[in-house]
């Protein structure tokens, strides 16, 4: 498993991320984005190219190399960014420092999430507020059906991403308040394309 999780799932999840239609989703939510921005789950850095004026910083946080070395050379505007490699259950970075937290098709395959989004809400400044773009469960008991069934292959083969959390409930039960969402399903597979954008603030 070393060598498929260091060599080739960092390549299969940065073709899988080149998806085009998931170009609307990053730029909403790198557009919603300001100040010191910690982006948990950096990947291979599809989102860099979208964050605009309004962030002065990104601190890219991810826990795989071979990502971050990939990342290291995606474009990007002239907004400074910094790479970490940590994981999220532990983000090395003070208290109440970040503007903005960033998770785009992350929080799916944390070990950890809530331990993960205690460390969100831990970094961040009062006032900033946590904007998500994520793939989780679906409200039709059918889809909820498969998505429970599929998604203990589907981490074998996924580097553990779950097809079937419910962001909302992450998110709410972790001490933050959604102060807007939308949902509904993109075009593919319904147990895997159902997904949740919005915003959230610390309690």
């Amino acid at each position: 498993m070393g060598f498929y999780n260091d060599v080739i799932l960092p390549r299969l999840c940065d073709l899988a991320m080149r998806n085009k239609e998931l170009a609307p989703y990053r730029e909403r939510a790198a557009r919603a984005a300001h100040g010191r921005v910690l982006e948990i789950g950096i990947g291979s850095g599809r989102n860099l190219p979208f964050y605009g004026t309004t962030v002065k910083q990104v601190v890219g946080l991810e826990p795989g190399a071979k990502l971050i070395e990939m990342a290291r050379h995606a474009p990007h505007p002239e907004t400074p960014v910094e790479f970490v490699e940590a994981s999220a259950e532990a983000i090395p970075i003070g208290d109440c420092s970040i503007d903005t937290v960033v998770t785009t098709w992350t929080m799916c395959s944390i070990p950890d999430v809530d331990r993960a989004m205690t460390e969100a809400r831990r970094v961040l400044k009062p006032g900033g507020k946590l904007v998500f773009v994520e793939h989780g469960r679906a409200p039709e008991p059918r889809v909820r059906w498969w998505q429970d069934r599929l998604t203990p292959a589907w981490m074998c083969i996924s580097g553990g991403c779950h097809l079937n959390r419910d962001i909302a409930d992450i998110l709410n039960r972790n001490g933050f308040r959604i102060e807007e969402m939308r949902t509904g399903y993109m075009n593919g597979l319904k147990p895997m394309t159902f997904m949740y954008e919005g915003q959230a603030s610390p309690r």
